[in-house]
């Protein structure tokens, strides 16, 4: 794979960690207030969403290919944002 595509797939994965984790804090009100049906089906459909969306992310990118790296920045922007987050919310 070219140096580019790569680059380019790392920091669209990072921030897809971000827009996971956003997304996450949405559905968790979901989750935590409504009766166990609508539980199992929001948590089914928020992963199944997430993760074709991020095939498809790929797709268009660099042809599908998925490596263990693109998991670590998606993991690494899910936690630098989880911390920024719940320092914001800290201050407010």
């Amino acid at each position: 794979m070219v140096l580019k595509v790569q680059i380019i797939s790392l920091v669209v994965s990072f921030c897809y960690g971000i827009f996971f984790y956003l997304l996450l804090e949405l559905n968790s009100r979901f989750l935590y207030s409504s009766n166990i049906m609508i539980k199992v089906i929001c948590s089914f459909l928020f992963v199944m969403f997430h993760t074709l969306l991020y095939f498809l992310i790929l797709m268009r990118i660099n042809y599908g290919y998925i490596h263990f790296y693109f998991f670590l920045c998606i993991i690494l922007g899910y936690i630098l944002c989880k911390v920024v987050y719940k320092k914001i919310v800290k201050k407010v």
